[in-house]
């Protein structure tokens, strides 16, 4: 099954928005979640601060600026 990495952190409305995108995408889709803090990681806190949120598909990888459910979609359906 497809594994989708999720980066994000609390707080953060555009997370909120990214993590219902892929709620909604699971309705149509198989793949998992796996969330993952910034904060509970300093190399991740370095890394995806200013990009979050942050999605890895595989090798397709989305921030928050590309994140819209059209690319969601469509990174998720060519890698299920």
């Amino acid at each position: 099954m497809l594994n989708v990495i999720y980066y994000r952190k609390d707080n953060c409305s555009l997370c909120d928005e990214a993590n219902a995108l892929l709620t909604l995408l699971q309705h149509d889709y198989a793949f998992t979640v796996e969330e993952r803090d910034i904060y509970t990681n300093d190399t991740w806190l370095e890394e995806y601060q200013l990009l979050i949120p942050y999605v890895k598909i595989i090798e397709t990888e989305l921030d928050g600026e590309q994140l819209n459910i059209d690319t969601l979609e469509k990174a998720i359906r060519e890698n299920v």
